[in-house]
C-alpha cells in the first residue's frame, strides 16, 4: 500500500504543475499590448463594416457561384487596402451543386395533406420528374437503420428525427452528437434500399425554418434524394406516423450536380522582420450556403481573419514571422480549399509554426480551442490567461482548431480555434436567418482582437 504522504505529495505537486505560471515582468509590457488590440479593434474595428458589404454584395457563396467568386475578388481588395505586403491566391477545384427551385414535400395522411417547411441537402440529387411518394419510417440512428435492415427500409423514405440534446452545456457538442444523421444518414439509408430521406434539421430553435447542410453518400451506392425539415414540421410528421402509420410523403426536389468548378483561396501576409519563411496563419473560409447570407457562417470568420492584420498595420506592430491570412474556399461542401492548401503547405517553401480558424460565429468570445501532436498546446497557452480575463476570455482547452485548419495539424502544426459563445449559433446555422443583424459589432471586434492578440504572443513568445 502506498503511503498516504506520498500520495499527498503527488497530488500536491500535480496541481501545482496544473497551475498556469504567474505573469513575469515581461508580461506587463504583453498586457499594454494585448489591452491596446483590444481598444484599436473596439474603437476603429473595420470587421462588421467589411460583414455589412461581404454579406450584402455576396450572399448565398457557395462552391461554384459567380457571388463566390465575387467575394473572393472583395477578399483580394480588401486584403490589399488593409495593407498586406503581398496578397495572391491559389486555384482550387471545387464541387458545384445547385438547389434549383424550392423543394416541395407534402404529409399526406388519412386523406389529409399538409406542406412541409424542408429544404433539400447539399450534394443530394434530385428526385424523378414526377416526384416520390411513399411511406415514411422514423428513425432515431443510423443504428436504427442497420437494425432494421433491408426488409423495413427497401422503398420507404427514411425520416431520422433524433433532436439536438438541450443538455449539452455547450451547443457545439450537441450538434456534433446529432450530425451524423444529416452527414451521413442520407447514405446509409440508400445503401439498406430507401427512396428518399429526410432529417430533422439541427438546431435546438423551436420554430419551422429548415436548416439546410452537407451530405455524404458511400460511393458503391446510388445517391438518394435527401433534405431536411424545419423542427416543427419534424414534430408533425411524427405526430401523423404514430397516428397513422401508413402516413405518406410526397417529394419533389430539383437539384443538379455539374463538373467541378473553378475558385480560389485568398492569400494576403504581411512579412516577418526576423523570419520571412516561418508562418503564423489566421483564416476562416469564404463560402457559405446557397440560402443564407453567411454573417456567422462564416463571414464573421472572414471579416475577422482580415482584421487581424488591419490591427498590425494600424498599431504599427511588425511581426517577426510572416503573418498570413487564408480566405479559405470550399469549405462547407467539400474541403476542397484546405485541403489544397495543405498540399502547398507540405510542398513548401516556408514552413508553418502556428495556425488559427475562426469558424464558430462571432458572438463573444470565451477562449480558444488548441491542438498539436503533443497535445499540450492548450497547457502551454494557459501561462496567457490574465492577459486575456480582463476581456472576458478564459478558456484555453484542447481541441483540433477547425475544418481548415486540420491539414496543418496533421503535418505537425500547432493549430487553434476561437471558441465564441454558442448558445444562439445553431438558431441561424445554414438557414436564411444567418444575416447581419444578428451580429453584434462589438462582440465581433471583441473576437478579432483575441485572435490578433494570440497570434501576437506567439509570435513574440512562442508557444
Amino acid at each position: 500500500m502506498r503511503p498516504l504522504f506520498c500520495v499527498s505529495f503527488a497530488v500536491s505537486l500535480t496541481a501545482a504543475l496544473a497551475q498556469p505560471p504567474p505573469v513575469s515582468d515581461r508580461d506587463q509590457a504583453a498586457e499594454t499590448m494585448v489591452n491596446r488590440f483590444f481598444v484599436e479593434a473596439l474603437t476603429h474595428g473595420q470587421a462588421y463594416e467589411n460583414l455589412r458589404v461581404l454579406t450584402g454584395k455576396f450572399p448565398g457563396r457557395l462552391s461554384g457561384s459567380q457571388s463566390l467568386q465575387g467575394a473572393v475578388n472583395w477578399g483580394q481588395e480588401v486584403l490589399q487596402r488593409d495593407g498586406a505586403d503581398r496578397v495572391f491566391t491559389q486555384e482550387v477545384s471545387v464541387s458545384h451543386w445547385e438547389r434549383g427551385a424550392p423543394a416541395s414535400i407534402t404529409l399526406i395522411s388519412k386523406g389529409t395533406r399538409r406542406d412541409l417547411a424542408g429544404l433539400a441537402l447539399g450534394s443530394s440529387p434530385s428526385t424523378p420528374f414526377g416526384g416520390i411518394r411513399a411511406g415514411v419510417i422514423e428513425v432515431g440512428s443510423l443504428g436504427d437503420v442497420e437494425r432494421l435492415g433491408r426488409a423495413a427500409i427497401a422503398g420507404r423514405i427514411v425520416f431520422f428525427n433524433r433532436a439536438m440534446k438541450a443538455e449539452f452545456p455547450r451547443t457545439m457538442d450537441a450538434y456534433a452528437d446529432a450530425g451524423d444523421q444529416r452527414n451521413r444518414g442520407p447514405g446509409v439509408a440508400a445503401k439498406y434500399g430507401a427512396v428518399a430521406a429526410l432529417t430533422r434539421s439541427l438546431t435546438l430553435a423551436q420554430d419551422d425554418v429548415p436548416h439546410t447542410g452537407s451530405t455524404t453518400y458511400l460511393p458503391e451506392v446510388h445517391p438518394i434524394p435527401a433534405a431536411a425539415l424545419g423542427v416543427l414540421s419534424a414534430d408533425a410528421l411524427s405526430s401523423a406516423l404514430a397516428a397513422d402509420p401508413q402516413a405518406q410523403v410526397a417529394l419533389k426536389i430539383h437539384t443538379k450536380t455539374f463538373r467541378p468548378a473553378a475558385s480560389q483561396n485568398v492569400i494576403g501576409e504581411i512579412r516577418g522582420r526576423e523570419f520571412p519563411d516561418q508562418i503564423i496563419l489566421v483564416g476562416g473560409h469564404l463560402d457559405s450556403w446557397d440560402v443564407t447570407p453567411g454573417a456567422h457562417d462564416d463571414g464573421a470568420g472572414i471579416v475577422q481573419a482580415i482584421e487581424v492584420l488591419r490591427l498590425f498595420r494600424a498599431l504599427g506592430v511588425k511581426p517577426r514571422h510572416t503573418l498570413r491570412c487564408v480566405l479559405f474556399t470550399n469549405e462547407e461542401n467539400g474541403l476542397a480549399g484546405a485541403t489544397r492548401y495543405g498540399e502547398l503547405a507540405r510542398a513548401g517553401p516556408g514552413r508553418h509554426l502556428f495556425a488559427v480558424e475562426t469558424d464558430n460565429g462571432g458572438y463573444a468570445p470565451s477562449g480558444f480551442n488548441l491542438g498539436s501532436t503533443q497535445g499540450t498546446a492548450h497547457l502551454r497557452a494557459e501561462r496567457w490567461r490574465p492577459l486575456f480575463e480582463p476581456w472576458g476570455i478564459w478558456r484555453f482547452v484542447r481541441g483540433a482548431g477547425g475544418a481548415d485548419v486540420n491539414p496543418l495539424l496533421l503535418q505537425g502544426v500547432t493549430v487553434a480555434g476561437l471558441t465564441p459563445d454558442s448558445q444562439r449559433y445553431f438558431d441561424y446555422h445554414h438557414t436564411p436567418l444567418d444575416s447581419i443583424d444578428k451580429v453584434n459589432p462589438r462582440e465581433l471586434h471583441l473576437g478579432a482582437a483575441a485572435i490578433a492578440s494570440l497570434v501576437w504572443l506567439v509570435d513574440t513568445q512562442g508557444l
